[in-house]
């Protein structure tokens, strides 16, 4: 089942980012800006911050507060560390994991996939958000 980009970029508007960065010049950093500026709600997630500009900052996606509904999980880590995201993702019912560009973890996607997730892989939402029009 291919995932519906439009739909995602759409609907999906709290988004947690795993792996983000406080540094600037990281593609995370600039990503998760991006996609504030357009609107969406940016919940950060490194377990090394205590917020990324000035939003509170959680240690893994179970940390999340559960009155926050988080809508889409983006994922900025190695492929091999994404197997423990996307169970994060499952428990706390996320409807998409979408895995930056480079990203790829096939069985990670498949358990998401069996659990009704949508899953995105090897792709960049600020580069498919930008092709879209306001």
């Amino acid at each position: 089942m291919d995932a519906d980009i439009p739909g995602i970029l759409r609907n999906a508007k709290t988004r947690a980012v795993v792996g983000i960065s406080e540094k600037p010049d990281r593609p995370s950093y600039g990503v998760a800006s991006y996609l504030m500026e357009k609107g969406y709600r940016i919940v950060p997630v490194n377990p090394n911050l205590r917020e990324w500009r000035g939003i509170k900052a959680y240690p893994d996606l179970r940390a999340i507060p559960k009155d926050v509904r988080v809508d889409a999980v983006d994922i900025f880590r190695k492929s091999g560390d994404v197997p423990p995201v996307v169970d994060g993702a499952i428990a706390i019912g996320a409807k998409t994991v979408w895995m930056q560009l480079g990203i790829v973890n096939e069985a990670a996607a498949d358990k998401a996939r069996k659990t009704g997730i949508q899953v995105v892989m090897d792709r960049c939402m600020k580069i498919e958000r930008m092709k879209m029009k306001d």
